[in-house]
């Protein structure tokens, strides 16, 4: 009796234990979801955000490149074209060019400009500047409001504490740099961002080359209020956001949020701190621990098998949206980012590469006879071809059915010919594994980038499909080079 007393409270204590072991164990699995969730809407949003700024940055140092291209010898309405590309199709607030004057060129400068160079007097008020050895002014300017911006024009940067040692250090270190959080010339608060630009053809090695070579500057203007809507756009709505830097908020309510996510947002040479909160916590309850009695050995073990299995989820789930499943290549969305990327980069580097549009041959008749099985099978196979027939460094897609797209970050036109030829020899000339399937052919459309800075992605995508749909309408199983000329494309876009 007493054996099975003890045997019983025994039990009994196992089961309590069990039940309370469940019950953490099950609210701990609760937390870390909640903790992973909410870390993963943090960086989907401060990535959204550094993908806004980093493409305003990009195409503000493609004006630069234009600019110096150009040899300075910038017009006003060159630069409201361009000034005003960077506004509308940007983040950007506005866009301006800074001259360098030296003091022997000031008289010449304020005549051939119809305006003074200036700067703030002790009242705040705009003056007329002091002579000085060398001047920074405002010499063209575009916004959304530009009669607001031509109020700006003549100001002397280098004079402004909160601008000049910033305008400097792009000079010198030549490569984009952004001001702290400022009152903008054109209104409201945000952040400058200056690129430098040299006279073309100079050399820039050294501090003292770039400072001899300088000519003067593209600048940005971000809105606080801009770069905290491209981050906290794709967060629930409940979430609450800080925009932080140098440990001070500058965008959302003030003091610290309980228990919250954070991830870093690069611009230019300035890195930012965006804080989330979700309120949408889980909490501890009685009846949680009394609940858990009747299923706390196999909660207990569920809990642990989700704790194992946590980190390969979370990898699982990052494949699944940058890997297409049938292929496994990159999926639209991860392509274009790549893409995108790569054409930066070509910007920078004054580099050119190509994006390959490939759309199968017949393939619905495979489809159409042997069953979606086999055009299945088929699709793996076109993607096994695609990676023997490409380098390391190019990047290969899936776009969607039977639609591929492969982009080669660096190379010349004629080497994408090359590429492209292979590729349609290869499909040409693979026979399916199943023997009773028929094989297919590619239509191939090149497009080329780099060669046009303010090109963008729609573009160089509109323009391969036009290449590729030219080469299947000639009979397919080849390839076109997108050439408006060549493929007698009307002024619209469109082909005779």
């Amino acid at each position: 009796m007493r054996l099975r007393y003890w045997i019983g409270l025994a039990a009994a204590l196992v089961v309590g234990a069990g039940a309370v072991v469940g019950a953490i164990l099950a609210y701990n699995h609760d937390e870390g979801e909640f903790h992973t969730r909410q870390k993963e809407e943090a960086v989907r949003a401060a990535r959204q955000a550094q993908s806004v700024g980093a493409l305003s940055v990009g195409e503000l140092a493609a004006a630069a490149a234009f600019i110096k291209a150009d040899d300075n010898n910038l017009s006003k309405h060159e630069f409201a074209v361009i000034g005003h590309s960077l506004v509308n199709e940007n983040v950007l607030h506005a866009a301006a060019f800074i001259d360098v004057v030296t003091q022997a060129e000031r008289a010449k400068y304020e005549r051939e400009q119809g305006f003074p160079i200036l700067e703030r007097g002790a009242d705040g008020e705009m003056v007329k500047a002091k002579r000085r050895p060398i001047y920074y002014p405002l010499t063209y300017t575009a916004s959304h409001d530009d009669q607001l911006t031509q109020r700006a024009r003549g100001f002397d940067v280098g004079t402004d504490p909160s601008r000049g040692p910033y305008l400097r250090r792009a000079a010198d270190d030549g490569r984009a740099t952004a001001t702290g959080v400022i009152p903008l010339l054109v209104g409201g608060v945000g952040i400058n961002v200056y690129r430098a630009v040299y006279r073309d053809g100079a050399p820039t090695a050294t501090v003292g080359e770039r400072r001899r070579a300088l000519v003067g500057f593209a600048a940005g203007s971000f809105l606080l209020k801009d770069l905290a809507s491209a981050a906290v756009g794709t967060l629930p709505q409940d979430v609450t956001a800080q925009l932080q830097i140098a440990d001070h908020t500058v965008v959302g309510p003030q003091g610290t949020l309980e228990d919250p996510a954070q991830a870093r947002i690069q611009i230019a040479d300035r890195t930012w701190l965006l804080v989330v909160h979700d309120p949408d916590r889980p909490e501890v309850s009685i009846p949680i621990l009394f609940g858990a009695a009747g299923i706390a050995l196999a909660f207990v073990l569920g809990s642990l098998i989700w704790v194992w299995n946590r980190e390969e989820r979370m990898r699982m789930f990052q494949r699944e949206a940058d890997e297409d499943s049938l292929s496994g290549l990159r999926t639209r969305r991860r392509f274009e980012e790549e893409v995108r990327a790569a054409m930066a980069r070509s910007r920078r580097e004054g580099t050119t590469g190509a994006l390959l549009m490939l759309d199968l041959d017949r393939f619905k008749e495979v489809n159409d006879t042997y069953g979606h099985p086999a055009g299945d099978r088929l699709i793996k196979e076109v993607a096994a071809v695609l990676r023997r027939r490409t380098r390391e460094g190019d990047v290969l897609g899936r776009l969607g059915g039977d639609e591929f797209a492969v982009a080669l970050p660096t190379c010349r036109p004629e080497e994408a010919n090359v590429v492209a030829e292979a590729i349609v020899g290869a499909i040409r000339n693979h026979r399916p594994i199943e023997e009773e399937t028929d094989g297919v052919t590619a239509s191939v459309g090149i497009a080329l980038f780099g060669l046009d800075p303010l090109m963008s992605y729609a573009t160089l995508v509109s323009e391969a499909d036009t290449a590729m749909y030219a080469a299947k309408d000639a009979g397919g199983d080849g390839f076109r080079v997108f050439h408006p000329e060549a493929l007698g494309i009307h002024a619209g876009g469109h082909l005779n």
